[in-house]
């Protein structure tokens, strides 16, 4: 930074705009010479290499003008006022009791499409991290109590909930039917 300003940066600045600026209207000026002389857009376009908008921008300067203020005021479109997030939406299923959930706690097993369509559907329980990722899929996407019962365990589901990444949503719905969950992960935090 020593022995430069601010200044002379955005005088750099500037003179680039300028310069660029002026280049871009002779080279409007000039294919707007070609067209007026009856070379066609099209035929302008694959000589110069340039795009179809490039060429109508040049040859019609509303057209650049128009596009350049209307991305500059372009407002980044939000969702609408009453959206509702997916997630908050989504009909989760939650138990009646979690003592009827009696699903496999070891061994490998390989989920139904209809709740892992990952392409990676199987699941080595003795493994912490496998054994995790199911109870988090069967949860996120269970489709009836059935799908709770056949592969989820009421004890392990109490012992792994602390350490499972669910959707807030889903999460209110169980520990607001189960205290026992709420008071898991408030014991493990």
């Amino acid at each position: 930074m020593a022995g430069h300003t601010e200044d002379e940066l955005r005088g750099v600045i500037a003179e680039y705009e300028a310069t660029r600026n002026a280049a871009l209207a002779r080279r409007d000026a000039r294919l707007r010479e070609f067209h007026a002389a009856g070379w066609r857009a099209v035929d302008l376009q694959r000589i110069t290499g340039y795009s179809r908008e490039t060429i109508r921008q040049a040859l019609r300067p509303e057209a650049r003008l128009a596009a350049n203020v209307n991305r500059r005021k372009a407002a980044v479109a939000g969702p609408p006022a009453d959206y509702v997030p997916f997630s908050e939406r989504k009909p989760y299923v939650v138990a009646d009791d979690l003592d009827e959930l009696r699903g496999p706690t070891s061994g490998t097993i390989v989920l139904p499409h209809h709740l892992d369509w990952s392409g990676n559907a199987e699941y080595v329980l003795d493994r912490p991290a496998r054994l995790a990722s199911m109870y988090r899929t069967v949860l996120a996407e269970a489709a009836t109590k059935d799908d709770l019962r056949t592969w989820l365990d009421g004890t392990l589901l109490i012992q792994l909930w602390a350490s499972l990444w669910l959707p807030p949503p889903l999460r209110r719905r169980w520990e607001d039917r189960f205290p026992e969950l709420a008071a898991a992960r408030a014991d493990a935090a």
